[in-house]
């Protein structure tokens, strides 16, 4: 797919209020206003450019949005505390009582608890299904159903979600799509395949160093305005506001977006050629022998690659733990869970991202006891690491 999000987003000019190169820090919570009435305007949404307290807008939020929704090609976006906040905002947003929601049952763990164990609970109902059968989708679809809810490329089995037709497949039934394209900014666009509403969290790749949790909305700006509606919008109601320099930060961060994923998808692509020829059970989508390693080519940006995600098949827990605890030692990264670090890191899926999956529903997703999850880093000598997590083998 020919886009190029890069370009669009180089393409903003923000300036501090004194002209600087970085805009200016908000460090306020609250904000002043010459008249009683702009403020009563304000608090009802009708004036633009005001800010009235941090929870609901501020300047150094803002201009991150901004960045986001040109990235996307979104008219607009919101950012949040964490990827969990904009994920839940969300779809709270859209559902109420009584509603119904499609999703992935190969996601995030975190997001398969809230849609398993907590919507239940305000009676909406969640069917999940293999998103990668289209014929699943389409047979999960009821009257009420108000979205289908998946990964861009899924957590931690790594399957490709074919957007275009899961947008056909929502819109069909005046439902609308919701991607999470967490493991693949830059490199798949799903708001210009379709998709309604794209997630992220941007303690990941965006941020791209593990300092800070956060999380965006990306979507038309009706829809980030209900969010934000002092009355009615989740964000604004439950109040997961991300903090100002974290925001700033963030924002710094995004501008090298594009040199990283380039880096993370080579060294990923790499180390999966290597790893495959020692006859492991690998799932990567740069490969030729990936389920849908055509529709990623696809759907992908070509410039970014596959991405920096691959799982290797140990198939017990204690040899994954073995064989972790030995790459460790050997310098190749980190135990650890999250992704998109300069680091590679690398856990057991089963038994830490996912273990809030229950354990007969990862055998039938086909989620191995032994699955390690890597998210290669930016290694500048990635044919020294292929060497070292040979060597612990």
């Amino acid at each position: 797919m020919n886009h190029n999000p890069v370009k669009r987003l180089y393409r903003l000019k923000q300036f501090g209020e004194f002209g600087d190169v970085n805009p200016s820090i908000t460090d306020s919570s609250t904000f002043t206003f010459l008249k009683g009435e702009t403020m009563e305007e304000t608090f009802l949404g009708q004036t633009a450019g005001c800010f009235l307290y941090s929870r609901h807008w501020n300047p150094s939020n803002k201009y991150l949005a901004d960045a986001l929704a040109a990235m996307e090609s979104t008219e607009s976006a919101w950012v949040t505390a964490s990827g969990m906040a904009a994920i839940t905002c969300a779809l709270l947003q859209l559902c109420r009582s009584g509603d119904h929601i499609v999703t992935s049952v190969t996601t995030y763990g975190g997001t398969y608890a809230f849609l398993k164990n907590w919507l239940p609970r305000y009676n909406i109902e969640v069917s999940f299904v293999d998103i990668t059968r289209l014929d699943q989708v389409k047979a999960a679809m009821q009257p009420n159903t108000k979205v289908i809810y998946t990964e861009s490329v899924t957590n931690p089995l790594l399957q490709v979600s074919d957007i275009p037709e899961l947008a056909k497949i929502a819109h069909e039934h005046d439902a609308q799509l919701m991607v999470d394209n967490t493991f693949t900014p830059l490199i798949m666009a799903p708001a210009l395949n379709g998709a309604d509403i794209v997630v992220y969290s941007m303690t990941k790749f965006i941020n791209g160093k593990n300092d800070c949790v956060a999380g965006a909305v990306c979507a038309s700006k009706a829809f980030t305005d209900q969010l934000s509606d002092v009355n009615n919008g989740t964000a604004m109601l439950l109040g997961p506001v991300l903090d100002s320099l974290r925001s700033s930060s963030i924002l710094k961060n995004l501008h090298t977006l594009h040199l990283r994923m380039k880096q993370h998808s080579r060294n990923a692509l790499f180390l999966a050629e290597n790893l495959q020829k020692e006859k492991l059970k690998l799932i990567y989508p740069g490969l030729p022998n990936h389920p849908q390693h055509e529709l990623h080519k696809n759907l992908m940006n070509e410039e970014f690659g596959f991405g920096g995600l691959l799982a290797l098949d140990l198939k017990t827990h204690k040899k994954a733990n073995r064989f972790m605890r030995k790459m460790q030692d050997a310098g190749v990264g980190y135990l650890a869970v999250s992704l998109g670090y300069f680091k590679t890191l690398f856990s057991c899926s089963g038994h830490s991202t996912s273990s809030e999956v229950p354990l007969e529903i990862q055998k039938q997703m086909g989620l191995s006891d032994g699955l390690v999850r890597f998210s290669v880093g930016l290694d500048n000598n990635i044919e020294e690491i292929v060497v070292k997590i040979k060597g612990c083998l």
